[in-house]
């Protein structure tokens, strides 16, 4: 590959006024010449209030026209990801040796994006999910962007949360994914901690409300009382993902190349399975992130989500579509660490189950609204690379 350089002069002046949402600006973009092959992106970030901001990168191989090209999490350093300081010399390196990825070519552009804490907090281990369409079974579905945790809940997580570890046996220790856990478990860990991190939660109970310290005391002991469960999809707390939400992400998003398997089309490198378990999960995050950044959508655990169960259920063209109406059985997606291989594939129209029932290799992750989408800001944008030898 060419060495090149690319580089986007703004005047300060065009920052001096008061705004929300952060700006990126004197973006530039070159590839080292010492055989690394290391990128280094510099740029500068401005928050009005000095908040700390969740840093992305996005590349583009078609002049500009979309940026589709999303460096692997793992493989970024420096002044990128969540709670960075706004200021100038900003500085990220991209080690693209260990990307299925060339840069020759003059139509390659970077973008960097940047968003502040305001008017939520962002989660720690969440990631940004762009909104986007894709097609299911003929159906065109739109995603509204939202955030996603990019591990399956672990048992530390569930034990400060619930004060109870269900898991053994199968894999057991602090960042090893939970299991063990009914549906209805899953509904009652999201209100729970919304309500400790001063959220609104997700879910009610009939006519009892959101706390579940306020519930019957049988509420979870039939299955029928799956359907006394409502979710407010517009609220600031943690919930599950829609089983479309969860493709969605499984997919890459608007990242997605595609991939048999949520990072791949290698099921050995991306997930664990019953071919390379040893018939137990492991801990969260060990194989290889998707084009997202989230980990194990495929195997280790299968992950609870909202939806019912119903194989004739089509959402047909829609947007935000949160399942079936009517059913008894929740779905299962994903695989998990006992699954063969044919069951796998993220095409796959998972399982479901009673909401009371539990089983050792089902675990779950959460999501969060978005209540708001980072802004696209040309300010973030270098110009089509240039060729230039590096000194």
């Amino acid at each position: 590959m060419k060495p090149w350089l690319a580089i986007i002069m703004l005047a300060a002046a065009t920052l001096c006024t008061a705004q929300s949402a952060p700006v990126v600006y004197n973006v530039s973009a070159s590839q080292r010449t010492d055989g690394s092959k290391l990128v280094d992106i510099h740029y500068d970030l401005f928050e009005n209030e000095n908040e700390l901001c969740l840093v992305e990168l996005f590349v583009s191989d078609n002049n500009g026209h979309s940026f589709d090209i999303r460096p692997a999490a793992a493989l970024l350093s420096g002044d990128v990801g969540e709670s960075i300081v706004p200021g100038a010399g900003k500085h990220i390196v991209w080690d693209i040796s260990s990307e299925e990825l060339s840069l020759d070519g003059d139509f390659y552009r970077f973008k960097v994006t940047a968003h502040d804490s305001c008017p939520f907090t962002i989660p720690p281990n969440f990631v940004f999910v762009p909104g986007g369409t894709f097609n299911w079974n003929n159906s065109n579905v739109t995603i509204s962007s939202f955030w996603m945790d990019k591990y399956e809940i672990t048992q530390s997580e569930y034990q400060r949360i619930m004060k109870k570890n269900p898991a053994y046996g199968y894999g057991e220790g602090a960042d090893y994914p939970v299991y063990r856990v009914s549906w209805f478990n899953c509904v009652e860990y999201c209100n729970r901690r919304s309500l400790r991190e001063g959220l609104e939660p997700a879910y009610s109970f009939g006519d009892f409300g959101a706390n579940p310290d306020y519930w019957p005391v049988d509420w979870d002991e039939n299955y029928f009382n799956h359907s006394q469960i409502d979710c407010d999809w517009s609220s600031g707390g943690y919930r599950l993902p829609s089983y479309m939400e969860w493709v969605f992400t499984a997919r890459g998003g608007i990242f997605s190349h595609g991939y048999a398997y949520s990072g791949s089309n290698d099921l050995d490198l991306v997930a664990w399975y019953t071919a390379n378990s040893d018939n137990h999960s492991h801990r969260v995050g060990t194989k290889p992130a998707n084009e997202l950044g989230v980990h194990d959508l495929t195997g280790n655990v299968w992950e609870w989500v909202w939806d019912i169960w119903d194989t004739s259920w089509s959402p047909g063209n829609t947007t935000d579509p949160h399942g079936p109406l009517y059913g008894i059985h929740r779905v299962t997606s994903g695989g998990g660490y006992s699954t063969a291989a044919q069951y796998c594939p993220i095409s796959w129209y998972n399982c479901g189950y009673h909401a009371d029932s539990i089983y050792w290799s089902t675990g779950f992750r959460i999501c969060k609204n978005a209540n708001y989408q980072p802004p696209d800001n040309k300010a973030g944008q270098n110009q089509p690379l240039k060729k230039a030898e590096i000194h």
